[in-house]
């Protein structure tokens, strides 16, 4: 198991490194083709490419952090971390939506032509496909790490995938038609963009921090584990938790009330390795109960 979760710690660690590596190369790349270009939505996607970067260490580092092990102090391990870096993220791309709305309603005020479009297209071009580039590798890793970091930092190259696009159409637009207003409007578009994924995001990072439920469909995958066990009477007051890419499950688990405590922690071990087969990594903490033993329940009170 361990070996296992040392290999996804290393494909989270290189999925970082490449994003950063990528952001700083086509910030550069931008930052030329801005000053030569004068282009609003190559400006735009420059001053998102920098906050990228920020974003982008901040996810390599918390990745770093979230690997530790758990210490006497924070016996849960510290994936939490990528939940904490998910919201500083999100602080990032809803600076850069304010920023650009800033520019875009100067430069509405204060018109300024374009020049050197061309220069502008083939660097949104170049930066389009190292970002698609990107986020096929960063798809990759999440499948097999649930990162909640990676999953934060996968949404800024999503955007710019979709802004690359929408800038090089705007660049064409002005090229074509010389409609300069054309530029203005699609980086403000941009920005409010940026803003509604900067809300999604953060959101997300705190219902994890919040300790909400796993996904209907995780959960039920469990109660299944347990309605297909041939010794098990039933389960009640189940509880999940994403501790940022690890889960921890915990039920408990109704068996027959006339075994030894020896022979209910063997049945137990059987479902907990069920539990883990199906999720590695994961937590399982079980409490075995008679069966049909009449106490207080957790889903009892969550149903009045």
């Amino acid at each position: 198991m361990s070996s296992t979760l040392s290999a996804e710690h290393r494909l989270k660690h290189w999925a970082a490194f490449a994003s950063v590596s990528v952001a700083v190369g086509l910030m550069l790349l931008k930052l030329i083709a801005s000053i030569y270009s004068g282009s609003l939505a190559v400006l735009s996607s420059l001053v998102d490419s920098i906050s990228d970067i920020f974003a982008s260490l901040i996810t390599y580092v918390a990745i770093r952090f979230s690997s530790l092990p758990a210490s006497p102090n924070h016996r849960y391990g510290y994936g939490k971390v990528e939940a904490l870096s998910a919201l500083v993220q999100a602080a990032f791309i809803a600076g850069s939506g304010m920023f650009v709305i800033y520019e875009g309603i100067n430069r509405l005020v204060h018109p300024r032509p374009l020049s050197d479009t061309g220069l502008g297209i083939l660097v949104m071009g170049i930066s389009l496909t190292a970002t698609l580039l990107l986020i096929g590798f960063q798809n990759y890793v999440i499948k097999k790490t649930d990162s909640m970091a990676l999953k934060a930092d996968r949404m800024h190259y999503v955007v710019d995938l979709l802004t690359n696009g929408e800038i090089i159409l705007s660049l064409i637009v002005v090229e074509i038609f010389n409609i300069n207003w054309f530029d203005t409007v699609s980086a403000l578009f941009i920005s409010g963009y940026l803003l509604y994924n900067a809300w999604q995001m953060t959101r997300s990072a705190i219902e994890q921090l919040l300790d909400r439920e796993l996904p209907f469909e995780i959960r039920e995958s469990v109660i299944n584990i347990i309605k297909n066990c041939r010794f098990c009477h039933g389960m009640h007051d189940l509880r999940t938790r994403n501790l940022g890419g690890s889960y921890i499950f915990e039920f408990h688990l109704e068996l027959d009330g006339t075994l030894s405590l020896y022979e209910a922690h063997e049945l137990t071990e059987i479902v907990e390795r069920e539990v883990k087969h199906l999720y590695p990594g994961s937590q399982v903490i079980i409490h075995q109960d008679p069966a049909g033993l009449e106490e207080e329940r957790l889903d009892n009170s969550l149903k009045d």
